[in-house]
């Protein structure tokens, strides 16, 4: 029995990072001190003034633990990936996880490229970015490639010059080779360097340079050749276009505002780079109760500079955030270089302060009814299961499907749904190893036995290095299965679960004759479901989206064995008795449904052979029959 009162008294004081745990063993919050015995201490009393939020998270408090830090600083590094790892219910969240492109040219290499990437590191290449927008980079590269004829191999030059024969794009006028030597290197750099110019906002001369070559191009009634130039200067006035908002300085710097109604707030963010508005974007926040403007700014801060590559030197915001000193610090670490908040109150950068918040609350408006709509169709569909099943805490459902054709080339599906919504980075396939023919039992009951006995291997490995076990692969654990069918499906998977030991609610997802959700299978009960309810509806996506994944998968398989006939696994046919089979019956449908009486009228067919095939296209199949109830 955890005694909070008695824990309090064993509380260090030194910096680190405090846990809250809730009867169910979840995470609640997370929190940072610089002296953790009198931060922790002040949840407890009476006499600490706490906002509503934190009265709340409190009374829901179990237990809590905590990890020691050497400074306040590790505290907040710390503190941030705990909070993006395990996103507490109280915690007020960054509800978009988004990660921006950015346009890499790597002017470290001798004949350096243009490419698109979402990580920027710590080399000699040239960042250029964030972009808002994935589609306006890929063209912009494109454009580059076309204009200035950069290469987009990955050939080790000068090293591979000749190895290999030119590419298509020297076949199509859009390289000059430098793979083959056709350019020198002082000509390629020249290309490079007008690339940059371009990059950096300078489009004047790339267009002059169209120009000139379009004129060229219709004075010898090239015409194809010109309108392809013409299209060049379109495209990059288009692109140019989107970065003519200027700025009065020349540096780089992201401008935050924030706009709150009732318990939403909407942050909008201004990537300002070389004095130029380069993007910007708005990002909804949850869970800020009556938190106060400049709480919901730090907590935005910390959420989206933990995972962001580039972090300019200045971050104007539009209150004084808490912790400065400390953030300035963590983020001037990040950067290699000084970082510093501001807060303008006057002149230009005041208004674009002030433009800032305008589009947060425009966004605000504008998006609060769908926002409320998304999440009544997620995280209210799940609180409807939760109810009917009883169950509290279904935040991660995971559910299985199988696959094949006939008993050829079975796969499983394993998809995820957190809070609603797929979570597609923790989809897995498995194909299946020890059964042929068509079981789907025995195939199920592989696919959890490989599942849930590699999350148990992964977590003790984990645990024996002192890592994280939540943050393996496999080591995630559903808080419900839901598997695809009725009884038969629900205790195979109850089977599962015993022989490893682990205590998980299954639940089967029914459909009816015609292959559509009518309900659950829950603790030997038919749950019929209102078909207009979130829940339905929830169950109907999740079933949908095992399936789809697991009939992708079986078509990918499939694909790679074009010439493989699902006859050819069957003892005793061979290619001579297969084509007798299809030439006599058309398609494996009518193979698949006939007598042994009928198998035997094709030539070559012995009895024996026509038993064979009728047997491997019919075994266990009685065992799916209570599979509906």
């Amino acid at each position: 029995m955890f005694d909070i009162q008695e824990e309090l008294k064993k509380l260090p004081a030194r910096p680190g990072v405090y846990l809250m745990h809730n009867a169910q063993d979840e995470i609640i919050y997370v929190g940072k001190a610089r002296v953790l015995k009198n931060r922790v201490r002040q949840y407890f009393q009476s006499s600490y003034k706490k906002s509503v939020k934190i009265q709340h998270m409190v009374s829901h408090i179990a237990y809590f633990e905590y990890i020691i830090t050497d400074s306040e600083l590790e505290a907040l590094v710390l503190e941030c990936n705990l909070i993006k790892e395990h996103r507490p219910h109280y915690n007020t969240m960054l509800k978009d996880d988004k990660s921006y492109p950015y346009i890499r040219v790597t002017v470290q290499e001798e004949y350096p490229r243009v490419l698109f990437c979402r990580n920027v590191k710590r080399d000699k290449s040239r960042y250029f970015g964030p972009y808002t927008s994935a589609g306006a980079v890929k063209d912009t590269i494109e454009l580059m490639r076309k204009a200035y004829k950069i290469r987009s191999c990955s050939r080790s030059l000068p090293k591979e010059i000749g190895k290999d024969r030119p590419c298509l794009y020297y076949q199509i006028g859009q390289c000059d080779a430098p793979c083959q030597g056709y350019i020198t290197r002082e000509e390629y750099r020249e290309h490079v360097n007008r690339a940059l110019k371009f990059l950096n906002g300078d489009e004047a001369d790339i267009i002059a340079s169209l120009e000139e070559k379009m004129k060229q191009a219709s004075k010898k009634l090239e015409f194809e050749q010109a309108a392809e130039y013409r299209d060049l200067i379109e495209n990059v006035k288009r692109i140019g276009e989107k970065q003519k908002i200027n700025d009065t300085g020349g540096d780089d710097r992201d401008i935050i505002a924030m706009a709150k109604a009732g318990d939403e707030a909407v942050v909008s963010a201004f990537f300002i780079r070389g004095g130029k508005l380069l993007g910007r974007d708005h990002f909804h926040m949850t869970g800020i109760g009556d938190s106060e403007k400049k709480e919901i700014l730090t907590d935005f801060i910390k959420q989206f500079y933990v995972g962001t590559p580039f972090i300019p030197g200045e971050i104007h915001t539009q209150e004084e955030i808490c912790d400065r000193e400390i953030l300035e610090k963590w983020l001037s670490d990040k950067r290699g270089g000084k970082v510093s908040f501001v807060t303008p109150k006057r002149g230009s950068k005041h208004q674009m302060m002030e433009l800032a918040k305008e589009n947060a609350q425009n966004v605000l408006m504008k998006d609060g009814e769908k926002l409320r709509r998304e999440e009544h169709r997620t995280v209210g569909a799940v609180h409807e299961l939760e109810q009917v099943l009883g169950i509290e805490g279904l935040n991660r459902m995971e559910a299985f499907d199988i696959s094949n054709t006939n008993g050829y080339e079975n796969v499983a599906s394993m998809v995820v749904f957190e809070k609603g919504k797929a979570k597609r980075s923790d989809y897995r396939k498995f194909k299946i190893k020890t059964v042929s023919g068509p079981d789907d039992y025995r195939c199920m009951e592989e696919t959890l036995t490989r599942r849930f006995s590699h999350g148990i291997r992964e977590r003790e490995e984990r645990r024996k290095k002192g890592l994280d076990e939540s943050l393996g692969s496999f080591t995630k654990f559903p808080d419900i299965l839901m598997m695809d069918g009725g009884k038969g499906q629900v205790n195979i998977a109850k089977k599962v679960l015993e022989e490893l030991g682990l205590s998980i609610p299954v639940c089967g997802m029914v459909k009816d004759d015609s292959h559509r959700t009518r309900g659950l299978y829950y603790e030997n009960e038919i749950i019929h479901l209102p078909k207009n309810s979130e829940a339905f509806r929830l169950i109907t996506r999740l079933q949908d989206e095992a399936h789809r994944f697991a009939i992708t998968y079986h078509k990918a398989i499939r694909g790679k064995e074009q010439v493989h006939s699902v006859l050819d696994d069957i003892r005793g046919v061979g290619p001579a008795r297969r084509k007798a089979l299809m030439k006599h019956f058309k398609d494996i449908g009518k193979i698949r449904e006939a007598s042994v009486s009928e198998l035997c009228e094709v030539d070559g067919i012995t009895k024996s052979v026509a038993e064979e095939i009728y047997t491997f296209f019919h075994q266990d199949t009685s065992n799916k029959k209570d599979d509906m109830l």
